[in-house]
C-alpha cells in the first residue's frame, strides 16, 4: 500500500498486475494508506504498509490513534530509512527510530541483510505476531547475492551475537553491522579484537544480551542508520542507566543537523559511523585505555 515517489510507481503497478485482490495503491496520502491498513487488520488480514521513512512522518498521528492504540499487526515497511544520498535532507529517513520507540505496543527492527529483511517480514505476519511490526531498510544495493534463503521465524526481540571479543563490544542496528564486520577486519591487524551483536530490534530489547554485553566489555559502541537523539544508541544508554551498569560508550549516527546531499557512502563518511569512523573510534577508546594506565603506574 501506498505510493512515496513517483520512480516506485512501476512496483505497485507490477503487484498490481500480479496480484490484483491483494494491492492496494492509495497515491500519494500517507495517513489514508496507514488507516486503511488499520481497517483492514480490523478484519483479520495481514497487512504491509509500505512507506519511506521520511514520508511516514506525515502518517504518524494515524499510526499512533489508529494502529498502535488498537495493537492492530500492520506491517510497517519502512523503504529508505537512514541517509538516501542525493535525494537530499527532505528524504533522508533519520528520525523513525525515535519517533517510533516512544510509541507503546510498537515493535521496531532493522535486518542487517537480505536473509534478516525476508525472516523479519515473514515473522511480522504470522497469526502470533498481534502487535505493529516495523522493519526499517535501506536504500541500495544488498550484501547477500544468494539471498533467497528459507524463511525463518525470529524471535521477537532477540538479537544475535556474531562474535566475541575483548573488553570492547559494538552492537549494531541494521545494516551499519556491515560496516562495523569491515571494521573488525581492519581493527584485528591493529591487536584490537572487539565483540559484536547485531541487535535487530530496538524495541523490545534483547535484554538479556545486553546483560551479557555490559557484564563483559568495559566500552561499548552503538551504530545505527539514524538520528544519535533518542535513537537505537540512547536505547542502549537507558537500559544502561536503569541496570546500574558503568561502561564507557559511543554512539555514531546521524548527527543532530541537517544533512545534505550527497552518495550514501560519502554521507556515511560525513556523519562518522562508516567502517573507518568505527574503526578510528574503537582505537581512540583502546588508546585512552592505554594512557590512563600508562599514567597511573607511577602514581
Amino acid at each position: 500500500m501506498g505510493r512515496d515517489a513517483g520512480h516506485a510507481q512501476w512496483f505497485l503497478e507490477f503487484m498490481m498486475d500480479k496480484m490484483p485482490d491483494r494491492a492496494i495503491d492509495v497515491g500519494i496520502c500517507e495517513q489514508h494508506a496507514a488507516t486503511v491498513s488499520a481497517g483492514l487488520a480490523t478484519q483479520g488480514m495481514r497487512v504491509f504498509c509500505n512507506i519511506y521513512s521520511s514520508f511516514m512522518q506525515r502518517a504518524y498521528d494515524q499510526v499512533v490513534h489508529d494502529i498502535a492504540i488498537q495493537k492492530l499487526p500492520v506491517t510497517l515497511c519502512l523503504d529508505r530509512a537512514g541517509l538516501v544520498g542525493e535525494d537530499g535532507p527532505t528524504h533522508h529517513g533519520a528520525y523513525d527510530i525515535p519517533y517510533f520507540r516512544c510509541i507503546p505496543n510498537m515493535i521496531i527492527s532493522a535486518p542487517m541483510n537480505e536473509q534478516e529483511l525476508r525472516n523479519l517480514m515473514y515473522t511480522s505476519q504470522l497469526d502470533s505476531t498481534e502487535l505493529p511490526f516495523v522493519i526499517r531498510y535501506p536504500r541500495g544495493e544488498g550484501v547477500m547475492p544468494e539471498w533467497r534463503t528459507p524463511l525463518e521465524a525470529v524471535e521477537i526481540g532477540k538479537g544475535r551475537k556474531l562474535r566475541d571479543g575483548d573488553e570492547v563490544a559494538i552492537l549494531s542496528f541494521g545494516h551499519p553491522g556491515n560496516f562495523a564486520k569491515s571494521a573488525i577486519v581492519e581493527l584485528q591487524q591493529y591487536g584490537i579484537n572487539p565483540g559484536h551483536y547485531d541487535m535487530r530490534f530496538v524495541k523490545p530489547l534483547d535484554e538479556a544480551l545486553l546483560h551479557e554485553v555490559f557484564s563483559r566489555y568495559s566500552k561499548i559502541v552503538t551504530i545505527e542508520d539514524g538520528t544519535i537523539v533518542g535513537g537505537f544508541g540512547s536505547a542502549i544508554l537507558e537500559f544502561m542507566a536503569q541496570h546500574g551498569y558503568r561502561a564507557q560508550v559511543k554512539i555514531l549516527g546521524i548527527p543532530d543537523r541537517i544533512v545534505e546531499h550527497g552518495s550514501p557512502k560519502e554521507l556515511h563518511a560525513e556523519c562518522g559511523y562508516d567502517a573507518n569512523a568505527i574503526v578510528n573510534t574503537v582505537k581512540s577508546m583502546m588508546q585512552h585505555t592505554v594512557t590512563v594506565a600508562t599514567s597511573t603506574m607511577f602514581q
